[in-house]
């Protein structure tokens, strides 16, 4: 969960930078609920929007430990109400920690590609969510977030968003 919400506006490879030492020095949940928001800050600060991120990680480590006995909950409606948790990253937990779908996890390749593949007219992830949600069956909910970002990152990167030369633009064309 730590891991989904530093990626806000952050790419995986910094992610996984960061976390990489991150996990190392916060093991346990007792770890995240004493940390210094200071010392975390600077922890996580290469992930960008750091003092937001830091304040949501930590209000959720103490609302783990306080409201739901130290465990990540296993519901969408459970999830959303931590800090920091929304649609998005309640999809990718309940998902991976759970292998319960719900929805499709909107992030910036899904929501860019939803509008350049003419899935979607919305740009609110929870309407794009709900837009894919209603053309893509259920049992592959889970998987199109993954496939759509591979995509992205392989075929067709944010820095092509106007070039039609990725495979699906050019058999759309």
């Amino acid at each position: 969960m730590v891991a989904v919400v530093l990626s806000a506006q952050c790419t995986d490879k910094m992610v996984n930078k960061v976390t990489t030492e991150l996990f190392k020095k916060y093991t346990t949940l007792a770890d995240y609920v004493n940390a210094d928001i200071k010392v975390f800050e600077q922890d996580i600060k290469s992930t960008g929007f750091y003092k937001n991120k830091a304040k949501n990680v930590l209000a959720a480590a103490r609302m783990l430990k306080e409201d739901f006995n130290g465990k990540i909950p296993a519901t969408m409606e459970q999830l959303i109400t931590l800090p920091g948790v929304g649609r998005k990253t309640a999809n990718v937990v309940l998902g991976n920690a759970y292998g319960v779908v719900e929805g499709i996890a909107v992030d910036t390749h899904v929501k860019r590609l939803s509008k350049k593949f003419n899935l979607t007219d919305n740009s609110t992830p929870e309407k794009i969510e709900q837009d894919l949600m209603a053309i893509m069956p259920k049992k592959h909910w889970f998987e199109f977030t993954y496939l759509l970002i591979e995509y992205g990152r392989n075929y067709s990167p944010a820095r092509k968003f106007n070039d039609n030369t990725d495979p699906i633009s050019l058999i759309l064309a």
